[in-house]
């Protein structure tokens, strides 16, 4: 199954005009409900004499999400985050965060017309957003001699591993992230090596 996936690389605002009401939209990539939660706080402090936050995520794999939520904010249910919801699955994005803030112009949109609004704010914003490809990868705790540091590190450069943390004592402990499909590979190179190595969660 493929694991990797494009999620939003920044965050990004972009605002459109319907009828005097103003609609502004921020996207950004997260990863869990806290992670949104605070993004949605952030844009109501923002922004705190708007009438209206409305927003939707989807966390995972587009396609399968593990987690995907939406809320309406005082909208006409299904006018705003189903909208909103709708546009992210249809851009192909996992890990995705939209608020789409409204400043009421005066002139009433109708249902038909809110969920135009909001779909058309959120697609102004995803169209544009740069995009960066996430890897599934596993956390690994290593325990090794100062000679084996070198190589680690030349393993990692060659199979699109990172080095978290190295801490330097009477050995080297490290904590490197290895993408899931080398995973099995690691270990039987720390077996040869004579690393310690042991996931982590």
């Amino acid at each position: 199954m493929q694991k990797d996936y494009p999620i939003p690389a920044s965050s990004l605002e972009r605002e459109i005009e319907i009828k005097k009401s103003r609609f502004i939209a921020r996207v950004t990539a997260v990863s869990s409900r806290e992670d949104a939660m605070a993004f949605l706080a952030q844009a109501r402090l923002d922004y705190p004499d708007a009438r209206h936050h409305c927003w939707a995520y989807q966390i995972g794999r587009p396609g399968a999400a593990t987690q995907a939520a939406m809320n309406d904010d005082g909208e006409p249910s299904g006018t705003a985050g189903k909208p909103i919801l709708n546009v992210i699955q249809h851009k192909d994005m996992g890990d995705v965060m939209v608020v789409v803030i409204r400043y009421f112009g005066g002139v009433k949109l109708g249902a038909g017309g809110l969920v135009r609004a909001y779909a058309g704010a959120t697609e102004a914003v995803l169209s544009e957003v740069p995009r960066q490809t996430f890897r599934q990868t596993r956390s690994v705790r290593l325990r090794l001699g100062f000679a084996s540091e070198q190589p680690v590190r030349h393993w990692c450069s060659v199979h699109e591993a990172e080095v978290v943390t190295v801490n330097y004592g009477e050995e080297v402990t490290m904590a490197v992230a290895i993408p899931e499909e080398v995973h099995g590979t690691f270990f039987e190179f720390c077996n040869a090596e004579g690393i310690d190595a042991s996931e982590t969660h």
